[in-house]
Formats: C-alpha cells, structure tokens, sequence
C-alpha cells in the first residue's frame, strides 16, 4: 500500500474554486451523477485531479478560476439567502443585478432579517470566512419589543444555553429606547443560525427588526437596500492577507537566531564598542541591557554600554563619551576651579632665556 499523497487537489475543492458551488453542494452534485473527470461519470468526491484532467458539470466543461472577488449587498427583509426555494419564495441572488457573475454567500441572513450580506465568488474564499476560527466581529442592531430595563442582557454577555445548544458570550449595549420597543447593538463571534432571536428568546424577548451593520473589517456604510458594492482588490488583499490563489502574499520573516560567543574572549559579557554578547549583559544586574545603550540607570563599573548616558551619572568620574550633560565629573578638576589642596595651577608664566 503506498503513503504517497495523489497529486493535485480533491474534486469538491476544485469546483468551488472556480465557482461552480460551494464544496457541500459541489459533493450533492457528484452523488447526482453530474460530474465526469476525462469523460467517466464519478460517484465519490473523494478523487483528486490536477490541471491535466478534463472536468465537465452537465456534460459542458468546467471553467476557468478565475480571481478571488468580495462584495458586499444590503439584503433587504423578505429574501431567502439560498439559490433555489422549496416554496418558492424570492432569494438574495435572484434579486442581485444582471451583470453579476455567479456568486455564493459568506453566512446567511434569515427571511426577516436585514443588512450585510458578503458575496464571492470563490469558494474558498466563502469557507474560509466561514470557519469559526477566523474569529470576526459581526455586528447587529436589534430592536425589541418591551423595555430594556426589564431584560436579563447579562444573561447573553455571560453566555447561554437555549434548549442544548452553547452561544458564546455576546456583546450587548443598550442604546435607545423607543417608544414601546428598545434598541440594542448586539456583537457575535459565532453566527449560528437564528443565534440572537433564540438568545433573546430565551430571556423573554421578541426581536421584531435586525439589521446586520458590520461582517469582520467590512461595514454596510451608506449602502442602500438592495444594492451591491465590490470590494476593491488592494484592501482585499490587505484586509484578508491573501492574493487570488487564496495563498499567503509573502512567507514571514525568520528571527535572527543569535549565538552566545565565548565569554572566556570577553569575561564581562561585554565586546567592543559596549554591546553585549549573545543580548543579554554577564552581569545578574540587569542594569546594562543589551543593545548598548542604558536608560535612566546607574552603571555598576562607571562604564555605560554604547559611550553615552540618558540622565544618570557616571560613577568613577570617568564620564562615558568624555562629556557630560549636566553633571559634574568628581574625578576631574576644571581650569581654574579650586578643591582641598589649594587653588588651581594658573597658567604658566613665560620667561624669556638671557641672551648668551
């Protein structure tokens, strides 16, 4: 049995890359019997392929990648986040503008809800917002029914268990209240389906209106309902890091790994010019840190590491530089200046030699 792994990349993978669905979809597409891989029909997504193999969707061939793209779509209430609706009922991407390409969404909105809504038109890209351990911020303003005082909200910010299912803490801050309804501002990490009308639910609240204001860095801004923004590729690849193969823009940067030199050559852990040696001082001190320069600390031999001191004083006279900055060097005697032994040597006095 062979531990090499097949070259190229699973089918699913594949076809949400170009755009062909979502990587669940793209798996019930290949249960269905509509997808061939060099002109055989498969039955499991469990097949890798690479760029030498032809791959057709119902009988007409894959397309292209093409550039990872995000916008961003003010969904109104009433539209059903999926292509096709059993009750037939209007969705998000019938609604959407007729030059758009093919597109899947990041996340969902419910019926009633409203807001920010993510559009790509890379499957990857979809997953890889989705997961859970991306981590963003999406923000919602909520309006309730009855008066805020009333609501245990410490409930939510404290985390809540509603018939089994675990919701993380949630942010919540009061913000208005209007009349017989009162407005929140409510903060989730998760985004489960239906997670804040359940939470507010389980401490007796009736959300009547939510709008999704914020997904991650992306903000719904002055977007009306119903239209549709690209996100520009530059803050794309700024915001998410990435270029259009969903790969890293640039590897990071390895730290310097630093070696000890031998401390028999400098005993004091100190070489030229008052570096230390390896980053760190021989001395247990801690008052020459390493870069060569002290701040604000008092030398323990007189000698400050890189020649110059930041407000504090030398301790043997011997000044570092050979300046001082405001400081008197005990050590030496300024001309002219008097101490303990008698007044300072004047200047010499000249005595022209008698002529011989």
């Amino acid at each position: 049995m062979s531990n090499e792994t097949p070259e190229g990349d699973r089918i699913a993978k594949v076809l949400s890359r170009v755009g062909v669905a979502s990587r669940r979809e793209a798996e019930r597409m290949i249960a269905e019997g509509r997808v061939k891989v060099n002109g055989k029909v498969i039955e499991s997504p469990a097949l890798n392929v690479t760029d030498k193999d032809r791959v057709m969707i119902d009988d007409a061939p894959m397309a292209a990648a093409e550039p990872a793209r995000l916008w961003l779509y003010h969904k109104p209430s009433g539209l059903v986040t999926t292509e096709r609706d059993e009750k037939d009922r209007p969705t998000v991407f019938s609604a959407l503008p007729e030059d758009m390409p093919r597109v899947m969404s990041i996340g969902r909105l419910d019926l009633n809800s409203e807001g920010l809504l993510l559009l790509t038109n890379d499957g990857e890209l979809k997953r890889r917002l989705e997961l859970p351990s991306t981590g963003w911020l999406r923000r919602y303003r909520v309006r309730v029914k009855g008066e805020a005082s009333k609501l245990d909200l410490d409930r939510l910010r404290a985390g809540i268990d509603v018939e089994g299912v675990k919701y993380q803490p949630m942010q919540v801050q009061f913000d208005r209240q209007q009349g017989a309804n009162a407005w929140l501002t409510i903060s989730i990490r998760e985004g489960k389906n239906r997670e804040i009308r359940r939470a507010m639910e389980a401490i007796g609240a009736v959300v009547n209106r939510l709008i999704r204001v914020s997904y991650g860095p992306f903000q719904i801004g002055n977007l009306k309902a119903g239209e549709v923004e690209e996100i520009k590729r530059r803050v794309l690849r700024d915001q998410l890091g990435l270029d259009g193969d969903m790969q890293p823009l640039e590897e990071p940067k390895k730290k310097p790994v630093r070696t000890r030199r031998n401390e028999d050559a400098h005993p004091k852990g100190r070489i030229a010019g008052g570096r230390t040696v390896g980053g760190k001082s021989a001395a247990k001190s801690g008052s020459k840190p390493a870069g060569g320069k002290t701040f604000s600390s008092k030398p323990t031999d007189g000698r400050p590491a890189g020649g110059k001191t930041f407000g504090s004083k030398p301790t043997d006279g011997r000044p570092a530089g050979g300046k001082t900055f405001g400081s008197k060097a005990p050590g030496r005697k300024p001309f002219g200046s008097r101490d303990d032994a008698g007044p300072a040597k004047g200047p010499r006095k000249f005595t022209p030699k008698k002529p011989r």
